[in-house]
């Protein structure tokens, strides 16, 4: 799998445990549903202490905190500020996690519906992304994760193989590879081997779609120019 090579028109990488990958999720499906396409939708799970440190809550307070300054606390507080905005305009509660979590099951899930029963990925997307950001689901927990799957009507019953075997190949390779192709967080589009990070460019990314027709957009607001 190589992290830049596919098949369909648009790759999309995600990590369930980024807020800013949160609520890029529904502006995506309702890109692919418009548009009548079926990107392809990938992992991406974020090593977080090595560039943000790391923090432990019980309660709302700081237990455990390694390698954060109060400019980095500062700005994890308004990167949820900033995300919570939109998640509740989209009908969706964010609270910031307790802890850093190890996404990788959960975030192999989306691989292995994407892979194998791709009809069901946006259920299965809702199925994972909402609770966890409610503080309800343990995603580490991966009799948790095939819970989710089952609430998105997929069978489960492959899925511990996947995740010891051909699903952790794969989602290790693309964190091997990430950084060579360019790729720094999520929410990234690959788009004709380009990078685009950020849901922000879901607009110029609609507009190549559909052919370049007119004026590109500049991020979200069409050029007049």
């Amino acid at each position: 799998m190589h992290p830049l090579k596919t098949d369909s028109p648009l790759i999309v990488y995600l990590d369930v445990k980024s807020p800013y990958a949160f609520v890029s999720v529904k502006p995506a499906l309702a890109l692919e549903r418009e548009l009548g396409l079926e990107f392809d939708w990938r992992p991406y799970t974020l090593d977080i202490p090595s560039y943000l440190g790391s923090a432990r809550k019980e309660k709302g307070a700081v237990v455990e905190s390694s390698g954060r300054s109060p400019t980095i606390w500062n700005a994890i507080r308004y990167a949820y500020k900033d995300a919570r905005r939109y998640a509740e305009q989209q009908g969706y509660i964010l609270k910031g996690t307790e802890k850093i979590w190890d996404s990788s099951i959960a975030n192999m899930g989306i691989l292995f519906v994407n892979l194998y029963f791709r009809d069901r990925l946006p259920q299965y997307l809702e199925a994972v992304y909402p609770p966890f950001w409610r503080r309800e689901l343990d995603i580490e927990d991966i009799d948790v994760v095939k819970g989710c799957l089952e609430n998105a009507e997929v069978d489960s019953s492959g899925f511990d193989d996947f995740v010891s075997g051909n699903g952790k190949t794969m989602h290790d390779q693309i964190l091997t590879h990430r950084f060579d192709v360019g790729m720094y967080g999520v929410p990234t589009y690959v788009l004709e081997e380009e990078v685009f990070f950020g849901r922000e460019h879901l607009p110029y990314i609609r507009w190549s779609l559909t052919g370049k027709r007119g004026t590109p957009p500049d991020v979200c607001n069409e050029l007049t120019v």
